[in-house]
């Protein structure tokens, strides 16, 4: 199963690309005017201005009452005799929104699925479908709001560089303390050193000192022992 990351809709609104977001289409068996019962199913296409090609690096959205959602991406392809052709796949299949379809848990979460989330990496993309899924009658409307499309920045995956994989991963950090000593005892060695230089530079001795003599004689039990 595809994991979800909940992000804060405030850190969304940074480099998204223009992206034209046409309006929710229903799919419904019978016809739409005469049959009472709601559609269970809409279709958002996401496309992109002057026919750009996108590689996705992720999609975020808030999400309004859709239980499931699945994602297909249509591709442009390299084909034989030099021809490019358009293909449709899906990449995100039944992605669960709200844990429980008659209850509001998760119905109004911000999401956001990356590139490394996906069936297959998102490059060259057209266009962006999002197929959503509600079969709970207690809601009447679901959708999906605010959808933000976000492209890979490929000047600064190369200023990184492929030294970046070998970096220590975040939850396993480089202990720098091994085989060093504790700071706290040398904070407090290095303390009493000062202080006992401070007392020898303000209290200088001029008395000669003997090996050992006592004022002035020697001990004869002391020399037995030179």
């Amino acid at each position: 199963m595809v994991a979800v990351t909940a992000v804060d809709a405030t850190k969304m609104a940074d480099d998204c690309i223009a992206c034209i977001i046409k309006t929710p289409v229903a799919l419904q068996s019978g016809d739409l005017k005469t049959d009472s019962a709601k559609p269970g199913v809409f279709v958002i296409e996401v496309t992109f201005p002057k026919e750009r090609i996108t590689n996705v690096r992720k999609i975020t959205f808030k999400n309004y009452y859709t239980a499931f959602l699945t994602i297909r991406l249509q591709q442009r392809v390299s084909a034989e005799s030099d021809k490019t052709l358009l293909k449709w796949k899906t990449c995100l299949r039944d992605m669960c929104l709200m844990p429980n379809p008659h209850t509001e848990n998760g119905s109004q979460d911000y999401f956001s699925i990356y590139r490394h989330q996906l069936l297959f990496e998102p490059n060259d993309v057209v266009t962006v479908r999002l197929i959503l899924r509600q079969p709970s009658p207690v809601w009447l409307n679901f959708t999906l709001e605010d959808i933000k499309v976000y492209e890979c920045n490929h000047n600064k995956d190369k200023e990184q560089g492929p030294w970046l994989s070998k970096l220590t991963p975040l939850e396993q950090p480089l202990n720098l303390s091994d085989g060093l000593p504790d700071l706290d005892m040398v904070a407090s060695s290095v303390q009493q050193m000062w202080v006992l230089t401070e007392m020898v530079q303000k209290n200088p001795t001029t008395a000669r000192v003997g090996r050992f003599d006592v004022d002035g004689s020697y001990d004869v039990n002391m020399l037995s022992y030179i």
